[in-house]
């Protein structure tokens, strides 16, 4: 069972915004699909925000109806509920994998993102990322200054990410997965 996105993976785009998701992509978006069934495409969610967004973000069906539902236990009316309903609710749109694998950008979002004839999916975890080659190249080096900025709290030399988990509050961590 894949239930999470992970990996990086460049795939062409052609002339009418056509792009393979990466196979093992298409079994999380499976999974995370309720309506899916085998001979049947599975659907996605891409949400694709706001001027200072970098990158088109997919979600599963199943996915969403959680951000969603999280969306919804705000208090109507308020600030960061309505930014939230802007930014994920309103700038999304489902679309459905073909039978070949495949999913059309549209032009609006290839426009907005510099896509051309490239787009390099991401995996991070329970969602992935829909980027523009060179912009996600200048993504990575931002991370690599931010990680040799570190001062004293990083040795750049030799950095391990996972210490990074170590700052998550212990209320936030997911729960154990140890055996019953």
């Amino acid at each position: 069972m894949a239930k999470r996105f992970r990996g990086e993976v460049d795939n062409k785009v052609d002339a009418k915004g056509r792009v393979s998701v990466p196979a093992s992509f298409r079994r999380v978006l499976e999974e995370g699909d309720e309506g899916w069934s085998e001979g049947k495409n599975p659907n996605v969610i891409l949400v694709y925000g706001g001027k200072t967004r970098k990158f088109i973000e997919g979600y599963t069906l199943n996915k969403m109806e959680e951000v969603e539902d999280l969306i919804e236990t705000l208090p109507i009316g308020t600030k960061k509920r309505r930014i939230l309903e802007q930014s994920i609710s309103a700038r999304s749109v489902q679309v459905q994998v073909d039978e070949t694998g495949r999913l059309v950008l549209s032009a609006k979002l290839r426009e907005k993102f510099g896509i051309t004839n490239k787009a390099v999916f991401v995996g991070v975890g329970a969602t992935f990322q829909i980027w523009e080659p060179e912009a996600y190249e200048a993504h990575l080096e931002k991370v690599e200054s931010w990680i040799e900025d570190g001062g004293d709290e990083y040795d750049a030399d030799d950095f391990d990410p996972l210490t990074l988990l170590s700052q998550i509050p212990a209320q936030s961590a997911p729960p154990s997965r140890t055996p019953e």
